[in-house]
């Protein structure tokens, strides 16, 4: 006897919330229901999947093992399932996107009413996380394509090119290093480098594509962003100088704070925005169509 997709749904619900009262309500049936349906999972297997203890359920080894491979087979059959749905309409019904918080502010606004025009049947449910979490839901089928930032280790994943992103330099209104027309990545190393907090991969891509070491841990002079509007604000209250995408420059973010925005003097300084999905997922040809719409949303305005 194999396990069922049923019985492996309940046991991703139990391993996402810790009990099985909240499993079954999240999985909209009784409890006894799901129970039954882990026992019935553990007979086929042959081993105990889960561990009840008073502070809730624990997965034993072999549960473990089980939600792992259960996601990856639950993901296909969820693409078969929305596959043949969309057969011969794509972009039509319900598709969850995820996108970088250095992206989703300032793109959505423009790419959202004219995907809306181009797919007037398409349900889009977006959900905004940095990159290491959306590439985990995409691997374990819970997103079905993300807005993300290259270069970033996307094994196991495709993508579709959609803009080039250029990083330009930051620096507080008044600072004397604006008299250079172009500044280079030395310039803003020297005059107090601020950047985005550990986990945001634009923090990686700006270092990488200047040229630039990160601040050393136990700098007292080392400052961190939470955001790029945090990071705006910085830099506007003098206590260093930056980069910023070009993408929320054109969006009027470098507009709230006293900065000043100057290209740099560097070789390519930028990031490519790419529709991400799954390697194998029947959403690729609906991810490559959705990189193809969003490419007027990012052209930039005129000088």
């Amino acid at each position: 006897m194999l396990p069922t997709l049923r019985q492996m749904q309940y046991l991703r619900l139990l391993a996402e919330h810790g009990s099985f009262s909240r499993a079954a309500e999240a999985g909209h049936v009784t409890q006894p229901t799901l129970s039954a349906g882990i026992q019935e999972l553990e007979k086929a297997l042959g081993a105990p999947v889960v561990d009840r203890a008073r502070s809730g359920v624990i997965l034993t080894a072999v549960g473990e093992e089980a939600v792992r491979r259960a996601g990856d087979i639950l993901a296909r059959a969820e693409d078969l399932v929305q596959a043949a749905k969309a057969a011969g309409q794509p972009l039509t019904g319900r598709f969850r996107l995820g996108v970088i918080p250095t992206i989703a502010p300032f793109l959505l606004p423009r790419a959202l009413p004219l995907l809306r025009e181009q797919f007037p049947k398409l349900k889009l449910f977006l959900r905004e996380d940095l990159t290491h979490k959306l590439v985990e839901a995409l691997k374990a089928g819970t997103l079905d394509a993300a807005l993300i930032a290259l270069p970033y280790d996307t094994a196991g994943l495709d993508n579709a090119f959609v803009a080039e992103d250029e990083l330009l330099a930051m620096t507080p209104a008044n600072h004397p290093i604006n008299a250079q027309k172009r500044i280079s990545p030395a310039a803003l190393q020297a005059n107090g480098l601020i950047l985005l907090e550990d986990g945001h991969c634009l923090r990686e891509q700006a270092l990488s594509a200047c040229g630039l070491n990160a601040p050393r841990h136990g700098d007292e002079n080392a400052f961190t962003a939470t955001s790029l509007h945090t990071l705006v604000q910085m830099v506007g209250s003098g206590l260093g100088v930056s980069l910023l995408p070009a993408m929320a420059v054109d969006a009027g973010l470098a507009e709230e704070a006293p900065v000043t925005i100057r290209p740099l003097d560097a070789a390519h300084p930028s990031r490519q925005i790419v529709v991400a999905w799954r390697s194998g997922s029947s959403r690729g040809i609906e991810g490559r169509l959705l990189a193809e719409a969003l490419k007027p949303a990012t052209v930039r305005k005129a000088a």
